[in-house]
Order: structure tokens, then C-alpha cells, then sequence
């Protein structure tokens, strides 16, 4: 039986999770896109709590950057995920690409908060 699209990225996120949740002194940034939205959040899963997160959805984003869902917006994002996580003085993370490629809005979104100042 063939597997579908959705399928496939779930499977590739699980094989990928279960190196990440290795590896608990740092969180993680996890991150989900839609054809819409980019949504990342810092997670630590020692307690299951999400200590940061960003979106597309945020109020000032939209309007910011009405009608565009491109690369532009996962850059700032990114920028805005990083400068919460600095402001609780997080700077070692983990990058959880959930089973997407990296390349395009992932990649946008990892590399702007690299800049800022996030180390992974």
C-alpha cells in the first residue's frame, strides 16, 4: 500500500523526534507550516511546557505583511522566536524541522534565528 504525502512527513518527524528527544538539556524549536501560516515554538520536553513561540497568525504579523506567505515572513518569525527565547535567556536550542525539508520557509525561519543569536 502506498503511503500519501501526509503520511510519509509523519513518519520522517517521528524517526526524527526520537533523536531529538535524546538529547533533553536543550529544548527545542519545532516548527509547522501550513499553506497558509509558519508556526514555531520552543518546547522543553523534560516538563512539556512550551516556553516560546511565534506565528504568522500574530496580529501584527498579518497585517505587516498582508497577502504574502513566503519566505519573508518565516525570516521574521524566526527573528521574533529568537529574540523571546534571548529575553528568558535560552541560547543553546534544538531545530525540529517536523518532518519537513529543509530548504525554503524552514530554512528562512532557521537561518534568521541563527543571526539572532540562537545556537544549534
Amino acid at each position: 500500500m502506498a503511503l500519501s504525502k501526509r503520511d510519509k512527513r509523519n513518519k520522517r518527524k517521528l524517526r526524527s523526534l526520537r533523536k531529538l528527544r535524546n538529547n533533553l538539556e536543550r529544548p527545542r524549536i519545532s516548527v509547522f507550516t501550513s499553506n497558509k501560516y509558519i508556526t514555531a515554538q520552543l518546547i522543553d520536553d523534560r516538563k512539556g511546557t512550551t516556553l516560546v513561540s511565534a506565528s504568522s497568525i500574530e496580529k501584527d504579523l498579518r497585517e505587516l505583511f498582508k497577502g504574502k506567505r513566503n519566505i519573508s515572513v518565516a525570516r521574521e518569525v524566526g527573528v521574533r522566536l529568537a529574540e523571546r527565547a534571548l529575553e528568558k535567556h535560552i541560547e543553546m536550542v534544538s531545530f525540529d524541522r517536523s518532518g519537513y525539508k529543509f530548504h525554503g520557509r524552514i530554512k528562512a525561519l532557521a537561518d534568521a534565528a541563527r543571526e539572532k543569536g540562537l545556537k544549534f
